[in-house]
């Protein structure tokens, strides 16, 4: 073995001496890891345990997930495509940066610049040398925790590309989609839900395989995915985009102020994700906390609220005086940049011009519905299609809201079942008592009235609400059949184009 320099000299151990001292390091080690661990994450070597205890030496290390497909979503690529792109200008190596995207945006049929990507209206191509490490049906929820782990064994298809960190290291996540209460959307199979995140990353805390962890996450009601779940003293530090209860919203929308060129009929980014990236000072010098005022205000619109969201912190405090740099990497280009790019921010231009800055997150796909409807030429067979598929996603919507309504009038009365459905929990405590429960609701509403849909995750609080009242699987998968099973007809998934 190497023995370190700061030994001065040359010590030699006997076979058994050093098989000894092996087993007994190991046997500490597991102690400290707690029963969280399974043995399956990679353990800290020596060389990183010799590291100062307030070294930034340890290796940068980020997990960057667009949870949705299809053009209408283009923004939550570009935003990912984006952070991919200051990561490497802030020196993260390849091998250091795990991508989840669909890839379904470069190249789509309906973009006009295909093999690019832009997420800014006068925007470079943030594309080019993404590495694709899981792409369509690879990106699911549990090759997200695998990666997070370390654990190349759980992984399916992709890249193989883990999170293989040491205990000096600094760990970034960003998450860029819909969400509803309780979950976050992903493009294939089951969305991910939060009590998974959260137990996924105490799993990784037991394993001591990172020094500190920043996770920002772009969704409606993100919140609600750290509220009454993340504990503090795992050194995580997490902002959301939105509170526990509101959307997050959409910009560089068509229509709006700057619109993406005209060409474009999609949202180009979110708010609260091209806030943080596009906040181009000195990471050297900006701390977390600097950034989330920054955030902060330009999410909700100077603090004023007439659009936008309430950006969150959650998680252990002390971590937000710690510069950028340890997470997001250093461009020496921004050295001397005290101000962020937020071109944007001009209102007195917006007010003139009648326009507004952003896009409630879950109407931003009927704006690219209209957009791309209102765009083909008059009696072209693509402006019927537009068309059909603009009012079907309107009459699904209306259909998935209709069903909720009516199972709680069924389970509550209605003159009870609103309020039953949409109380909102004190501030502070979690959605559910019994996230089981929360899955099977949700499993049992779409047996019988369709897919939720990005759309849909709205009412995730509903089905939270009717476990909080202790009702069980069977007597709602009673109810949703009587609210849904004999006037599914063409609201069914197939037929709307929505798959399981």
């Amino acid at each position: 073995m190497r023995i370190h320099n700061y030994y001065h000299g040359i010590i030699f151990f006997s076979l058994a001496t050093l098989l000894a001292l092996l087993f007994a390091a190991s046997t500490a080690a597991a102690r400290k890891q707690g029963a969280g661990w399974d043995g399956k994450i990679k353990m800290s070597t020596s060389e990183e345990e010799e590291a100062p205890a307030d070294s930034t030496s340890g290796v940068r290390w980020a997990v960057l997930l667009a949870g949705s497909s299809g053009h209408g979503n283009y923004r939550h690529q570009a935003d990912v495509c984006h952070a991919y792109q200051i990561l490497r200008k802030g020196g993260v190596k390849d091998e250091n940066i795990v991508v989840f995207m669909y890839d379904d945006i470069a190249h789509n049929i309906e973009n006009p610049y295909p093999g690019t990507i832009v997420n800014h209206p006068q925007g470079s191509d943030v594309y080019c040398g993404v590495p694709k490490d899981y792409t369509g049906s690879d990106v699911t929820v549990s090759n997200f925790f695998a990666a997070i782990l370390g654990d190349k064994s759980s992984i399916e298809g992709g890249s193989g590309k883990v999170v293989d960190s040491g205990p000096n290291d600094h760990i970034f996540i960003y998450y860029t989609d819909h969400g509803g209460p309780g979950v976050l959307g992903m493009p294939t199979t089951d969305n991910l839900y939060a009590v998974d995140f959260v137990e996924t990353l105490k799993k990784k805390h037991a394993a001591g395989t990172y020094k500190e962890m920043v996770i920002y996450v772009e969704a409606c009601e993100s919140g609600s995915i750290f509220e009454g779940l993340l504990p503090e003293g795992l050194n995580i530090y997490v902002t959301t985009a939105s509170n526990a209860q509101e959307s997050s919203w959409g910009t560089y929308c068509p229509g709006m102020w700057p619109p993406p060129p005209p060409e474009y009929r999609t949202c180009l980014g979110d708010l609260y994700s091209v806030a943080w990236m596009e906040d181009k000072e000195n990471l050297k010098i900006e701390t977390l906390e600097d950034q989330y005022i920054i955030v902060k205000s330009r999410t909700s619109n100077h603090n004023t609220y007439r659009s936008g969201s309430h950006v969150m912190q959650y998680g252990d405090m002390n971590i937000v005086v710690q510069e950028l740099e340890r997470y997001l990497g250093f461009n020496p280009a921004n050295e001397n940049v005290t101000t962020p790019f937020l071109p944007e921010l001009n209102l007195a231009d917006t007010l003139m011009a009648g326009k507004e800055l952003a896009v409630n997150q879950r109407d931003a796909d009927l704006l690219h519905l209209w957009h791309k409807y209102h765009s083909a030429a008059e009696g072209s067979t693509r402006k019927l299609k537009a068309g059909e598929e603009l009012v079907n996603t309107m009459a699904y919507r209306m259909h998935l809201d209709n069903s909720v309504k009516l199972i709680g009038n069924l389970l509550f009365g209605s003159e009870a079942g609103p309020s039953k459905l949409n109380t909102i929990r004190p501030a502070g405590q979690v959605l559910v008592d019994d996230w089981d429960c929360l899955k099977s609701m949700v499993r049992t509403f779409e047996s019988s009235c369709g897919v939720l849909t990005q759309y849909g995750m709205k009412h995730m609080r509903a089905f939270a609400n009717v476990c909080n009242a202790g009702l069980d699987a069977t007597k709602m998968a009673w109810v949703a059949d009587q609210a849904c099973g004999n006037r599914l007809g063409p609201w069914s998934p197939i037929s709307m184009g929505y798959s399981a």
